[in-house]
């Protein structure tokens, strides 16, 4: 691969996507990286061989531009590549919440940009990332987004007018799961279990769970259904799950999520 990729503002997501795009066959030599401070810059062209550059070099360099930078810090890094970044340089913005049109009217006009939601998964190569193209993206920038993010795991296109939805269930997904495995070690300790084995066994049930979602095909009330017995222990806990608004919570929990990453995009953030 000859064409130059940079990843503007390389935290641990950016990180994961760099190592990923490593293992599936981009070569170091066509990959840059910026970082806030110099010694991580250093640290990552030690580790993956790659040129560390200022955001204004990677502008001028590179082909395609990944800004991983946090969304509060998104403006002050256009207003700094504005004047670098070319109209036919394709823009992917891995920021939550911020519009496509927000990067247009800051760069050159018709820019390319592709906006992408992944998630922290992407450290083990099982991210999910959405994808939406902006008003100037065209098949051929979305597919190389997929090939970028196909790296780190699996993608998803969608309309934009759904990426907020997607945020509050996939970038942000993760946190509730590890949310739900902590409460159950608890209560694996309050049932009189170590700490160490409630947990082994949470994250089993838990990583097994996944497999059967994702690999039988079946939906996951018919998947419930099976381990569900008249009068048996489970329908007891699931009762008492309905009777405590889990279900309720978690659709609010979503649409919290959902209407704070509305709120990064209206600049409330």
């Amino acid at each position: 691969m000859s064409e130059k990729v940079a990843v503007l503002g390389t935290g641990k997501i950016g990180e994961a996507l760099l190592s990923g795009m490593i293992r599936s066959g981009w070569a170091p030599s066509d990959l840059l990286v910026t970082a806030r401070r110099a010694e991580r810059a250093e640290e990552l062209r030690a580790r993956y061989g790659v040129e560390a550059v200022s955001n204004a070099e990677a502008a001028k360099i590179a082909d395609t531009l990944i800004l991983t930078v946090k969304p509060q810090d998104m403006a002050a890094l256009l207003d700094e590549l504005a004047p670098h970044v070319p109209a036919d340089r394709l823009v992917i913005s891995g920021a939550a919440g911020i519009p496509t049109a927000f990067f247009e009217s800051r760069l050159a006009a018709r820019t390319p940009v592709v906006r992408v939601m992944t998630n922290t998964p992407a450290l083990v190569d099982e991210a999910m990332s959405v994808i939406s193209a902006g008003s100037h993206a065209t098949e051929e920038h979305l597919a190389h987004a997929e090939a970028i993010f196909g790296g780190v795991g699996k993608t998803l296109r969608v309309p934009e007018s759904q990426q907020d939805a997607a945020t509050a269930l996939s970038g942000s997904g993760p946190a509730y799961f590890y949310f739900l495995v902590e409460a159950m070690t608890d209560a694996g300790i309050l049932l009189g279990l170590p700490r160490d084995k409630a947990h082994d066994l949470i994250v089993q049930a838990a990583i097994g769970a996944a497999v059967m979602l994702r690999d039988s095909g079946e939906h996951p009330v018919k998947l419930r259904e099976a381990v569900t017995s008249p009068a048996g222990t489970t329908i007891s806990a699931i009762r008492e799950l309905e009777s405590h608004g889990v279900r309720a919570a978690l659709i609010a929990a979503l649409e919290a999520a959902r209407d704070r990453s509305r709120e990064l995009a209206s600049g409330n953030g």
